[in-house]
């Protein structure tokens, strides 16, 4: 798969202040990619440069598989800021057709693309309303078909669910996926991660300018929660749950047809919950595993596969 967006060693310093550091980051072309972090961890200025609005002190961005080049990004990206700026004295398809002669399309050309991008962003009924009329996230629909008029194959969104009611956040969603499934690549960045794990293929994750993780989403999600892949809960006496697992650990007595056991640990946010990690288990597995500690005399309330969501691993990253 062809890669959309490439940072090689990518470096930003404000005077003394080191925003960015070596930062290497690949984006495959179609994906939806979450950047995640902080508030000053460094995703703006990532973006901004990406965008071409902010020279990076040292390093190299490739987009479309080109180095970029004085003005190349302007073409290849469209960028939407977390405070976007619009014009209030502007109807709705006046603002579309103000950054359309920007990009120096004819009369014709102009007509098509705004009607195009209107009812891309479900924003039809609204063309004739002016722009400071509009809901907040209206707005953000509006900045969005904006970032669309030159039709770029990059999107740039800089936290586009800031503010956004529950609806708005469900209709942004939808309509992520409608440009994915148009060929766009997008990288945004957002703090609402329950959000990014259900529409991003792949997240990074980043902190005092250091990519600390990134990949597609399940496989983050399997380095961080650092290999339990079990939770086993029961009614009473841990102990004797636990020592029946430990027969299975490497090294222990085990038995034939159930599946080895790495390591187990008790859950901090429940002292009747064990975290089991094992060797990659099918549903065979888990069923045999579960018959033994029932025949064991373990009273197991509650046995389901574990994956932590993706909030509790970024505070678990992230903490300090």
């Amino acid at each position: 798969m062809s890669t959309a967006i490439e940072t090689i060693g990518l470096t930003r310093r404000y005077g003394r202040m080191l925003a960015l550091d070596n930062l290497s980051l690949s984006v495959a072309q179609g994906s939806i990619y979450g950047f995640i972090g902080p508030n000053g961890a460094g995703k703006t200025t990532t973006l901004r440069m990406l965008a071409g609005m902010l020279e990076p002190s040292s390093g190299e961005i490739r987009l479309m598989g080109q180095p970029q080049r004085q003005g190349s990004a302007q073409r290849l990206v469209g960028y939407m800021p977390d405070v976007s700026g619009v014009y209030d004295d502007l109807r709705v398809w006046e603002y579309l057709d103000f950054f359309a002669r920007c990009y120096g399309m004819d009369a014709a050309q102009r007509r098509r693309t705004v009607g195009d991008l209107l009812d891309l962003v479900d924003l039809s009924a609204k063309r004739e309303t002016f722009v400071q009329s509009l809901s907040r996230g209206m707005q953000q629909r509006l900045s969005l078909a904006h970032a669309l008029v030159h039709n770029p194959p990059v999107l740039l969104l800089d936290e586009p669910a800031s503010g956004l009611d529950p609806r708005g956040r469900v209709e942004l969603r939808e309509l992520l996926r409608t440009l994915r499934d148009l060929g766009k690549t997008v990288l945004l960045s957002s703090h609402i991660l329950s959000e990014l794990a259900e529409i991003c293929t792949e997240i990074g994750i980043i902190e005092s300018g250091r990519m600390l993780v990134s990949g597609p989403v399940n496989v983050v999600r399997q380095q961080l929660q650092g290999g339990a892949n079990l939770r086993i809960r029961v009614m009473r006496d841990v102990p004797a749950a636990a020592a029946v697992l430990q027969t299975l650990m490497v090294g222990g007595t085990g038995a034939a047809g159930l599946p080895t056991i790495r390591s187990l640990h008790i859950d901090p946010s429940d002292p009747r919950a064990i975290l089991v990690d094992a060797e990659s288990m099918g549903e065979d597995q888990h069923a045999a595993l579960l018959a033994h500690l029932v025949s064991s005399g373990v009273a197991v309330s509650e046995f389901r596969a574990h994956a932590e969501n993706l909030e509790d691993l970024f505070l678990r990253l992230t903490a300090g």
